[in-house]
């Protein structure tokens, strides 16, 4: 018997249809391995992104960095985080992203940093 796959809220599941649903966007994130391709989504982002189909919706997760959004449309984390090589963007910027919490918040209940301030 298949075993149950259990929601847990908020939390976009990564399994064989977000893999088919994402293939555009983790398709453009894994060609951010190349030198080319990063010189070529620093100059222009939206032609980049044209240029493996990303549909609206896609390319505006991308263009403003809605790292949980990239996701809940099919993003395999690990494919979307070459896209803060080109920025840089802090993993733990990611990870408060992904727990909808402030980046203070993140460090300080995550990671037991003190707040700024």
């Amino acid at each position: 018997m298949p075993e149950q796959k259990t929601a847990i809220p908020d939390t976009p599941l990564f399994d064989r249809a977000g893999s088919i649903r994402g293939y555009r966007i983790n398709k453009m994130a894994m060609g951010l391995g190349r030198a080319e391709n990063r010189a070529a989504f620093e100059a222009d982002e939206e032609a980049y992104l044209d240029r493996f189909g990303l549909n609206a919706q896609e390319k505006t997760a991308v263009l403003s960095r809605d790292w949980h959004e990239m996701v809940r449309l099919g993003g395999n984390l690990f494919f979307i985080l070459k896209i803060s090589a080109v920025d840089p963007t802090a993993i733990t910027q990611i990870g408060a992203a992904q727990a909808s919490m402030s980046h203070d918040d993140f460090l300080y209940e995550r990671l037991g940093r003190r707040r700024n301030g």
